[in-house]
């Protein structure tokens, strides 16, 4: 008889990715082969408690049985017909999403990054048919420090050189100002801007939270100077700093609000542009498309998640971990945290570059059993599942300290 295949280890499999996958990414050396709710499980067996979360797209947990009941259900009936069809699904997922984020129209997508895209074209469009822009004229103004994906046009206005260097040429048409300077905003805003746009918390750039009242004077600058304010909500949105939105901690509402990640529930790629009925109604048939966008599986899945946050629990449980979150972190100032910022279940740490990069913590924090990323040098993100309990969070806390220590 043939004796039984050895089961790869984990460091079979990551030798086994190297000459056959593209190094567009440094993940962590572990191999997650199981998971359920806030912990994953290695090839191995080893156990991990979830501090990251898919960067927001794992909000409700690893296979939260609702939405695995949903995707299974789905899963019997239909999964796709392309939009050259309608789908008995997305009506009501668009229904709901409208109603949740208190806009108009849905427009559906797969990735963050189609979702941004999409926000970009939407507003020239609006710029054209309705601001009256001259052809080939509009401009969208961002911010410095961005992320809002990496296809070729939203690189061309990023200012970090690793998403960029080797890319161009560049898409123009956009404009560079600093993070949280409504003074920069205003100068830059003019008749050929078509939008703002700008992430209300930067996650990529170490969870970065602008002073109190910036986004309501975003909101008025581009109210009074006609243009459109896009709010990228990808990985702040749909409870993560313990509201809906994150521009609700400020009682804004965008004139385009752009979301993914957790809209799909860790299960299916799921994002969506949604705006106001006449930014939105600027489409029309065959000017903007995707096979996928709006699938019914995916519509499915993104109606279980919507249910989640109707209730509002989730939310709820952000802004009440959050503050155990805060407070343990505020302890570690000066036991090898330089600084922190957080809001709700989401915090970016600044560790003392004595001790390590933020690769390196990461490092010794998933050998002791906690899975967290780095971002910019010396710092990690810490983004649990909205499901993580009081007593999971302190130890994971607890874990921390002792590797700084």
């Amino acid at each position: 008889m043939t004796a039984p295949a050895r089961a790869r280890t984990s460091d079979d499999l990551i030798r086994a990715e190297e000459p056959v996958l593209a190094h567009n990414y440094h993940p962590l050396p572990v191999v997650v082969a199981r998971a359920e709710g806030t912990w994953v499980e290695d090839v191995e067996g080893r156990r991990y408690l979830d501090m990251l979360s898919g960067y927001s797209a794992l909000n409700f947990g690893h296979r939260h049985p609702a939405l695995i009941e949903a995707a299974h259900r789905q899963l019997d009936q239909l999964t796709l017909t392309s939009r050259a069809f309608h789908n008995d699904r997305l009506a009501e997922f668009a229904e709901r999403l409208a109603a949740l984020t208190g806009l108009d129209m849905v427009l559906p997508m797969n990735t963050g990054a189609e979702a941004v895209e999409s926000g970009i074209k939407v507003a020239r469009k609006w710029a054209y048919d309705v601001k009256g822009v001259p052809a080939g004229q509009a401009t969208i103004v961002v911010a410095a420090g961005n992320f809002h994906g990496r296809t070729t046009t939203i690189v061309s206005f990023s200012t970090d050189e690793t998403a960029r260097a080797g890319f161009g040429p560049f898409t123009p048409g956009f404009t560079i100002v600093p993070y949280n300077d409504l003074a920069a905003l205003e100068e830059a805003v003019d008749e050929n801007t078509a939008a703002v746009l700008i992430e209300p918390i930067q996650g990529e750039a170490g969870v970065v939270i602008p002073d109190e009242g910036y986004l309501t004077g975003v909101r008025e600058l581009t109210r009074r100077k006609g243009c459109l304010f896009i709010a990228d909500e990808i990985q702040s949105g749909l409870g993560r700093t313990g509201r809906t939105l994150a521009v609700d901690h400020e009682d804004v509402v965008p004139d385009v609000l752009l979301l993914g990640k957790a809209l799909g529930g860790g299960i299916v790629p799921v994002s969506a542009v949604v705006a106001r009925r006449e930014v939105l109604g600027v489409l029309h048939p065959g000017e903007h498309g995707s096979t996928f966008g709006g699938n019914p599986l995916a519509a499915a899945v993104g109606i279980a998640v919507l249910e989640l946050l109707e209730t509002g629990e989730f939310q709820q449980r952000a802004a009440e971990l959050g503050v155990i979150l805060r407070d343990g972190l505020t302890e570690l100032v000066g036991k090898g945290v330089l600084g922190f910022r957080s809001r709700g279940l989401w915090a970016g740490v600044d560790i003392d570059p004595a001790i390590g990069t933020g690769r390196e913590i990461s490092e010794r924090l998933m050998r002791e059993g906690i899975l967290a990323k780095d971002t910019h040098g010396s710092t990690i993100r810490l983004a649990p599942p909205l499901t993580i309990t009081a007593e999971e969070l302190r130890s994971a806390l607890g874990t921390l300290e002792r590797v700084l220590g």
